[in-house]
């Protein structure tokens, strides 16, 4: 197993990479994102989990419907892999998140989609905002352990009647006394059977319906939760989702990340970095679905000929790479936007866009090419068809991404009539 990033790391030389030009250039946006020799570390180290800890399992894991999280993760955790971009005080490498993009593209190494969307709720969607408004209590008892691998983490934010809608959540937390009671319930909640926490947006309040929510830190063993109801999905199997019912579930009012009221807003931002992992995460797949169509159709025989020899097919290909690398260079813009601390919800919102369509497209396109074959459950192509399908719905749907760029174009709003 390979030694852990944060001992092959050189710190000294990444503290003076960040007073050197090319790094003030990127922070400023003169520059688009660079690989640098730790950059690859982290993919080489990444890449190489993948295939000694994960792919072997995949399809024990798909058929099951399940994976050992706390098992992956811990190794994950002692390698250095599950805090690259969260502060080292506690156990992260306080890296910037361009090398958190790095680790999300090397996920892409395995061979289904759900075990990456797993491990990306632990780093990018349940933990930025406890990361960035947590207590020192919060970071020390929840934070932390998820760092290390030693707690698996849950993102709850979409109910039976609320996804695209983050606003339009039902369920309470009200407060009595040093605590919140909560009652609701959330839905398709990734490694929802077996996570130790979850970060919850709830309704803490009365009023305006984007400033009566908060983000707070549930323990799921907590008495009057009930999470034994596993989802039956038509992708991404090997990742456990639940559905989670809240009847007055107490908690303390410590729990609560950074402000009450804010919630909504700190939702908001954690999107950002949960749209960039998402869009990282699913370029090598979507590159792998690729070249196996091409392999496979070069092989494959009709009408005297390969497939491949088809020049509408070896086009095809060909735009679908450029496609993808063309989301590739829009990612890397995003993330240069976001180290830099300017905006990017506009670019993060494109990238999200982009890459759930482009899913759609590469892997609907690819599988005509394989016929029947790429019509079976085992094919790569059928199982990338199925597991990345999700991304133009989960992490906010094609239609809200939408709404984002159409509104911070200038495009969005009521006309007004007279």
């Amino acid at each position: 197993m390979p030694r852990p990033v944060r001992l092959a790391l050189r710190k000294n030389d990444l503290r003076r990479r960040r007073d050197s030009l090319c790094y003030r250039l990127l922070a400023s946006g003169v520059m688009h994102m660079q690989f640098t020799h730790e950059h690859q570390q982290i993919y080489d180290t990444t890449k190489k989990f993948v295939e000694t800890e994960i792919n072997p399992h995949v399809t024990e894991w798909e058929k099951a419907g399940f994976w050992p999280a706390h098992e992956v993760l811990k190794k994950m955790g002692a390698l250095g892999l599950l805090g690259i971009s969260k502060p080292e005080s506690v156990g992260g490498l306080g890296l910037d998140y361009s090398y958190q993009v790095a680790f999300a593209e090397a996920l892409g190494f395995c061979s289904c989609g759900g075990i990456p969307m797993a491990i990306g709720v632990q780093t990018d969607m349940a933990t930025p905002a406890l990361a960035r408004f947590g207590s020192d209590y919060l970071k020390e008892n929840f934070l932390k352990p998820a760092v290390a691998g030693e707690m698996v983490a849950a993102i709850a934010v979409s109910e039976p009647g609320a996804g695209s809608d983050v606003a339009g959540i039902k369920t309470t937390a009200r407060r009595v006394g040093e605590e919140y009671v909560i009652s609701g319930s959330k839905l398709w909640i990734t490694n929802g059977t077996q996570a130790d926490w979850a970060c919850m947006l709830v309704n803490s309040g009365d009023g305006d319906r984007h400033g009566n929510k908060s983000l707070i830190v549930v323990p799921l063993d907590a008495k009057g939760i009930d999470r034994k109801k596993k989802l039956d999905k038509l992708g991404q199997r090997s990742s456990d989702t639940a559905m989670i019912f809240l009847d007055e579930v107490r908690v303390p009012a410590r729990n609560l990340i950074g402000s009450e009221g804010k919630g909504f807003t700190y939702q908001m931002q954690q999107f950002q970095e949960e749209r960039l992992f998402l869009s990282a995460s699913i370029l090598l797949a979507m590159e792998r679905v690729i070249d196996d169509t091409a392999a496979y159709t070069r092989q494959r025989q009709a009408f005297g000929q390969s497939i491949l020899d088809n020049q509408y097919v070896q086009f095809r290909l060909s735009e679908l790479k450029t496609e993808v690398e063309a989301l590739r260079a829009l990612t890397y813009r995003a993330t240069s936007e976001l180290i830099a601390g300017r905006d990017a919800a506009l670019l993060c919102s494109m990238a999200k866009l982009k890459s759930g369509r482009l899913g759609r497209e590469v892997t609907d396109a690819c599988l005509q090419f394989w016929g029947g074959q790429g019509y079976m459950w085992e094919s790569s192509v059928a199982q990338f068809y199925r597991d990345l399908r999700l991304h133009s719905i989960g992490g906010g749907a094609d239609e809200v991404m939408l709404g984002i760029i159409s509104k911070r174009l200038g495009y969005g709003g009521k006309k007004k009539v007279g």
